[in-house]
């Protein structure tokens, strides 16, 4: 029998956001905009490609607005309607169209784990997908979408991967297995920012597709690094009882919870835009001499 389809995406935003304060202050960094389009928005329009129709995030207090950006905006849409813009009304319309989009309080910062887990009630008995905002994946083939096929393909949960180098392998976690295909490895090894000797140098990025069965794995592991639930940990105990894929994405990663990452973002974003493109490339010529 098929897999069960990702219907489910899982958002968690309960950071306070610190390396991009002061702005962040009072602006969730999930709403800051990478160009023009907040950089949640670009995580929602990836799960929906992938064939999500719940998007769920895991908020905490003060982040009401990342769910309100959802929403419809009828005063808005009224003045846009009013003064001409209609296409832009339609595009902010289109917005609150996305997908169902609810929220879930994380009412304590206990880690990535448990935000998953405070997720459980909502998601129910079928498989979803994980999406961590800080992650922004432009490719042909959205992220997600990739990572659901490989789960349609074989069933198992499975995590994306994107090689990075030695020297930089105690920044992320880290897996290693056998190779299924040039891109599918059966994952063995997971290593939550290994200090020394990274068993290989695939490192897990904010893409998970994961079957129901992680949540009764999340209750019952205990905390890790920092004190914290960590969700490498459940995907350890996952990948020895039941098995675990890893899949080397197509397309380009910008992280866009680091500073320089999210300039590269907006940069490269910009240079996609056909108003932005000529005139960014300019000016890059001129500053750069």
């Amino acid at each position: 029998m098929a897999p069960a389809p990702i219907r489910k995406a899982v958002i968690p935003a309960a950071g306070l956001g610190t390396r991009f304060l002061p702005a962040t202050k009072a602006v969730p960094k999930e709403l800051l905009p990478i160009v023009d389009t907040p950089t949640i928005q670009y995580i929602v329009a990836e799960a929906v490609a992938a064939g999500v129709r719940d998007v769920i995030i895991v908020n905490a207090k003060g982040k009401e607005t990342i769910v309100d950006h959802f929403d419809v905006a009828k005063e808005l849409e009224a003045h846009l309607a009013k003064t001409g813009k209609t296409a832009l009304r339609d595009e902010i319309r289109s917005i609150a169209k996305m997908a169902n989009v609810v929220s879930i309080r994380q009412q304590e910062p206990l880690g990535l784990g448990h935000a998953v887990l405070c997720a459980k009630d909502l998601v129910g008995d079928e498989p979803f997908v994980v999406m961590l905002g800080d992650d922004i994946i432009d490719a042909a083939v959205p992220g997600a979408k990739q990572l659901a096929a490989c789960w349609a393909r074989h069933g198992l949960g499975t995590i994306a991967l994107m090689e990075v180098p030695r020297e930089e392998t105690h920044l992320y976690g880290i897996a290693a297995g056998q190779p299924l295909d040039d891109r599918t490895l059966r994952i063995e090894r997971l290593v939550e920012k290994p200090k020394r000797d990274p068993p290989s140098n695939l490192a897990v990025i904010g893409r998970y597709v994961l079957p129901p069965r992680i949540f009764e794995i999340l209750e019952r592991v205990e905390p890790g690094v920092g004190g914290e639930l960590q969700l490498t940990d459940a995907l350890a105990v996952l990948a020895r009882e039941e098995g675990l894929l890893g899949y080397r994405f197509e397309g380009d990663r910008y992280d866009a919870g680091d500073r320089f990452g999210y300039l590269k973002a907006n940069v490269a974003f910009a240079l996609k835009r056909p108003d932005l493109r000529q005139p960014l490339l300019a000016w890059l010529r001129e500053v750069v001499q």
